[in-house]
């Protein structure tokens, strides 16, 4: 694959450090301190498993060590729950010694409360919140140790969490200007003198906001800020847009920061976002007990406190390990009876469900995209069955390279269409199949975003490339949904084996 060299993570002193802080499919961030460590969390919508856990010694640097939703029964996502149902909006909090983690689960539970002594898990079974409605529940504790549950909407209801029974009924509490729309995201803060509601409207597409207002207490009554919104990226050129979904923390200097969801839109009018909504970080100065919010940028000032960069991703994962890294995410469900690396050793094995991509129940081990640049490679062994290497976006739109009966194939699907856009005969026998993604250079208003280029590795080493697809069609602006692409391997008949996958970044 030429024109492209590999990002190094080694760099040395920069400047200035990159935004997003997590790239690729991490939206509506929830941000907690613990003494000198930062935990962060985020939606995962159909994908198993859920809730993927964030530590941070810098704000800058994170590392995924794990999923709070691991097991079944914390996360039940039925067979015909749609694309983008699922889990929305987690709240992490800590409280008491302990993290309490509040979501939503559109698809099957509802509200529901978690909690660990360690972020990176076990966390607990659910404790069901029945008498708590609607979605991005927020948790909050007043100085006397009451519960304070806030909700999209806006309304609030007191809350005895260990048992998840409510004390009283919801009431509605500030919702941000008249008419706005979908009031959401609400998090509840004691900072200083006052009580503060932070809550995002406008909808997550180029409308969104922030706002805040500031009351006695938990339940106010709240005065709004008058420069409200306090975040908008709405009619600007800027190349993030999308602002929103906020939670506010503070860094070890003890200035205050907010993390929040933006899109990376590319390509040209509407500008089309691949990646999904992604976590960056703003820096915010508080005037007159209001805080006030620049513009969030690509590339921030490096901060004033030591950074810690955290272990480094390896490129290739060889599947040697009893269980698959946090980062591998499937839709629905992953039971052991489709998806091993216990069979043949150093192997990933899986074994077909659904016939293709289309079906809700297809056996996928995917990573999320998280570079606008990247190659991903598997090595494949489907002499039992058929299988490959795919870009999902949803069941309605995904492209992929898949191997069956000594032959090679790409495929596309976008909406009710289906294509084979490429094939050619492979010799029996394991082999390599590669995609990479390029961002697409501007010729004018209809420019996709980037181009998806597939093909196989020959023996060589060389790259023979069968097809390059548009990338606009695997995107939010073309699909719908709050997802991102995920790129990983998948079976559709038999028995399919994974030698390995690598995943590399790259620069034009």
């Amino acid at each position: 694959m030429k024109g492209f060299d590999e990002v190094s993570d080694n760099q040395g002193a920069e400047a200035t450090v990159s935004n997003p802080v997590i790239p690729g499919f991490h939206p509506d961030p929830s941000v907690c301190r613990v003494g000198e460590d930062y935990y962060a969390v985020c939606s995962s919508f159909e994908y198993f498993p859920g809730i993927p856990v964030f530590h941070s010694r810098d704000l800058v640097h994170w590392t995924q060590i794990g999923n709070a939703l691991d097991r079944p029964n914390q996360l039940r996502l039925p067979p015909d729950a749609p694309s983008s149902g699922g889990i929305y909006a987690p709240t992490l909090r800590h409280h008491d010694g302990r993290f309490w983690l509040i979501v939503t689960n559109v698809s099957s539970d509802g509200n529901m409360l978690f909690t660990a002594t360690d972020p990176a898990g076990p966390w607990s079974d659910p404790v069901r919140l029945p008498g708590v409605p609607g979605i991005d529940p927020d948790l909050s504790w007043d100085e006397d140790g009451t519960a304070w549950c806030t909700v999209a909407g806006v309304s609030q209801v007191r809350l005895d969490p260990s048992t998840g029974r409510t004390l009283g009924e919801p009431h509605k509490v500030w919702s941000g200007a008249p008419d706005a729309m979908a009031p959401e995201a609400p998090h509840l803060y004691r900072i200083g003198a006052y009580w503060y509601l932070l809550i995002a409207s406008g909808g997550t597409e180029r409308g969104h906001a922030v706002s805040i207002a500031r009351g006695p207490s938990p339940s106010g009554p709240f005065e709004p800020c008058p420069h409200n919104p306090v975040l908008t990226h709405r009619g600007t050129n800027r190349p993030v847009q999308n602002t929103g979904h906020a939670d506010l923390v503070q860094a070890p200097d003890g200035s205050w920061w907010m993390m929040l969801l933006a899109v990376r839109p590319g390509g040209g009018t509407p500008g089309w976002h691949v990646l999904g909504r992604e976590t960056f970080l703003v820096p915010v100065e508080w005037v007159d007990d209001w805080p006030v919010v620049g513009e969030v940028p690509l590339e921030l000032p490096t901060p004033s406190w030591p950074l810690v960069p955290g272990p480094a991703e390896p490129a290739r994962d060889d599947f040697d390990l009893g269980e698959l890294r946090p980062q591998w995410i499937s839709p629905r469900d992953r039971s052991p009876e489709h998806c091993t690396t216990k069979e043949r050793s150093g192997w990933l094995t899986l074994r077909a469900r659904g016939g293709s991509l289309d079906a809700p129940d297809v056996v996928f081990v995917g990573r999320r995209q998280q570079h606008l640049a990247c190659e991903a490679r598997t090595r494949i062994d489907a002499v039992q069955g058929r299988g490959g290497l795919a870009v999902r976006l949803d069941e309605e739109h995904h492209y992929e390279i898949e191997v069956f009966e000594g032959e090679v194939r790409v495929h596309a699907r976008v909406g009710p269409l289906r294509t084979v856009l490429a094939s050619r005969p492979v010799p029996a026998g394991p082999v390599v199949l590669g995609v990479r993604v390029s961002p697409t250079p501007p010729q004018g208003p209809r420019t996709g975003p980037d181009t998806l280029t597939f093909g196989i590795e020959e023996p060589d080493g060389t790259f023979a490339e069968l097809g390059s697809l548009d990338g606009r069609y695997l995107s939010t602006e073309v699909a719908g949904g709050f997802t991102g692409r995920v790129i990983g391997m998948y079976a559709s008949a038999g028995t399919v084996h994974f030698d390995w996958y690598d995943y590399t970044p790259l620069r034009p």
